[in-house]
């Protein structure tokens, strides 16, 4: 019982933790049934599964007048020596009748005192502030100041466009089955999709060499994901781990990147692999334990741990990668630019979705997370957990596409015209 509750913990703790190789995107190999492999470097391949809608019968609907959805978006972001960080949004109102803002007054000052700990999202939790409260700056010589100051046309993408394109990332331990609810939805609704597998997961190449698993080797392999795909208009939609690739391409090619969806991805960390995981005992003994590990996950990953729950992981192909791949993903978690400021200087639209019964994620970092970015919309999901799209995949999926076809009720004159 010690050990599965020493289990259950280091998998709570760590299995979420939020890579320096350049990447050329080669040509992708097809195959039936949607899915490609692309090799991203010599003999790294990746599986992706791509949906291309066929549209003779869906004429280009033109396209709105430019003042639509023209917002500007403004902050100066302040760091401070002591921690403290004093984030002023100067730009438009952002506003939605469909999507309460959870971030405060857009227009306003909001003063955060920086987390105490740094290391990986839903280890520990209590540290964070979670409270934005409005305050003066400060006269001490700051550390840091960042300026964002950019105008951006934020357009319903609708099946019909066909510059749109969704993109689905996978966290530790799952595949891009996890999407398969996802991806068919959109797919039927006329959306080009791309979902790849993750090096070491699903049927993508599995390197034995740790460092094939780090956080910069798999963020350049999702960039070259992202380019072989990408057209004008990018929607990026990541869970857990996923998320954190999502915000490196959303930083990367702010002038791509339309949206961004963050499914329990947790706070705007930098992230660090824990030194007192599970994860780091030798795979030989992780290989044994593997069974008490998908035992675990079950548990802390769905609501409810009922026949339907267990089917849906066998059928997500979740938690089906070599105790060596899983090892490695975890302690390969190092990303010291993914910190506060670096959220904060995002400018793209983020809807956030919480399962409220996850254990890996306290829905406090996802509230901190829509503090912290400048256009956020947080919606919980009170009977999901952290698998919520495949719990929840009708809840999810609709609050999904309301996202995509979403714009700014901004009036005609707000932007550059």
């Amino acid at each position: 019982s010690t050990m599965l509750t020493s289990i259950t913990e280091g998998l709570l703790c760590c299995l979420l933790g939020k890579t320096p190789n350049a990447v050329g995107p080669l040509d992708s190999v097809e195959s039936g049934d949607g899915y490609s492999f692309l090799e991203v470097k010599p003999g790294r391949i990746l599986r992706i599964r791509h949906n291309v809608p066929k549209r003779p019968e869906f004429p280009e609907e033109p396209e709105k007048p430019a003042e639509r959805g023209a917002v500007h978006c403004k902050r100066r972001i302040t760091l401070y020596r002591n921690g403290q960080l004093l984030i002023e949004n100067l730009g438009d109102a952002v506003r939605s009748e469909l999507l309460p803002c959870h971030g405060g007054d857009p227009n306003g000052t909001v003063e955060l005192e920086m987390s105490d700990h740094s290391g990986i999202p839903g280890c520990g939790g209590s540290g964070k502030d979670g409270a934005a409260t409005p305050g003066k700056r400060r006269k001490r010589k700051p550390k840091k100041v960042v300026t964002v100051d950019c105008k951006k046309r934020i357009t319903s993408c609708k099946g019909t466009h066909g510059d749109v394109v969704l993109f689905f990332i996978h966290g530790v331990g799952g595949s891009l089955d996890i999407w398969k609810e996802q991806l068919e939805f959109f797919s039927k609704l006329g959306y080009e999709v791309v979902a790849p597998d993750l090096a070491g997961h699903g049927c993508s190449s599995a390197p034995h060499i740790a460092a094939a698993y780090t956080f910069y080797a798999l963020a350049e392999d999702m960039r070259a994901v992202f380019k072989r795909y990408a057209k004008k208009r990018n929607i990026l939609i990541g869970h857990s781990y996923g998320v954190s690739f999502c915000t490196f391409l959303a930083h990367e090619y702010p002038e791509l990147v339309h949206k961004v969806i963050m499914i329990n991805g947790g706070g705007p960390t930098a992230l660090e692999p824990s030194l007192c995981s599970i994860f780091n005992l030798p795979p030989c003994v992780l290989h044994c334990l593997s069974p008490c590990l998908a035992w675990s996950f079950l548990k802390a990953g769905f609501a409810r741990q009922g026949a339907k729950e267990k089917q849906l992981l066998k059928e997500g192909n979740a938690f089906n990668v070599s105790s060596f791949v899983l090892r490695a993903m975890m302690s390969g978690q190092y990303w010291p630019e993914g910190d506060e400021v670096y959220h904060a200087e995002l400018a793209v639209p983020v809807l956030l979705v919480h399962g409220m019964h996850d254990k890996f994620v306290p829905v406090e970092e996802d509230q901190r997370m829509a503090e912290i970015l400048l256009i956020a919309f947080l919606k919980v999901i009170d009977e999901g957990s952290h698998m919520v799209m495949l719990e929840c995949p009708d809840t999810v999926n609709t609050l999904l596409h309301e996202f995509v076809l979403w714009e700014p009720d901004t009036p005609a004159g707000d932007g550059d015209g």
